[in-house]
């Protein structure tokens, strides 16, 4: 754990799957992020309940942490380690950008947007390891 003072200490350092957020993170944003990957229409049931998953994370600064853990775990869920398309109809980087827009959906504030968005993730704009 980093001591208090350094690089890593802030309200972040709580962001880990199981301490920040679920381990098993935003399950119904995954189905709103899968529709939109391919172009469907998300049903409002299922946007209502993933906005409220995120506004239900109570550290701002987990929400994007959530949302990178819950597309790392789709992509694994989905064997898509390694390939441009995530499934048939859905790039890889259609999705990543797709997770990462979500807080700016729902309207929900996240303090750590990437430059010149203060809606979308910060990791949006990462290369892909």
């Amino acid at each position: 754990m980093a001591a208090a003072g350094s690089d890593n200490s802030g309200p972040w350092m709580w962001c880990k799957p199981g301490l920040g957020f679920p381990v098993y993170a935003l399950p119904r944003c995954r189905a709103v992020v899968k529709l939109q990957c391919v172009g469907s229409q998300v049903p409002e049931a299922v946007l209502r309940d993933c906005c409220q998953q995120l506004a239900d994370i109570t550290n701002d600064w987990c929400r994007c942490g959530a949302l990178n853990s819950m597309l790392r775990t789709m992509y694994v869920e989905l064997g898509a380690s390694g390939r441009t398309e995530v499934f048939p109809g859905c790039r890889k980087e259609v999705m990543k950008l797709t997770a990462a827009s979500v807080p700016g959906v729902c309207k929900v504030p996240i303090p750590n947007p990437t430059a010149g968005r203060t809606d979308v993730c910060y990791w949006a704009t990462y290369p892909d390891a």
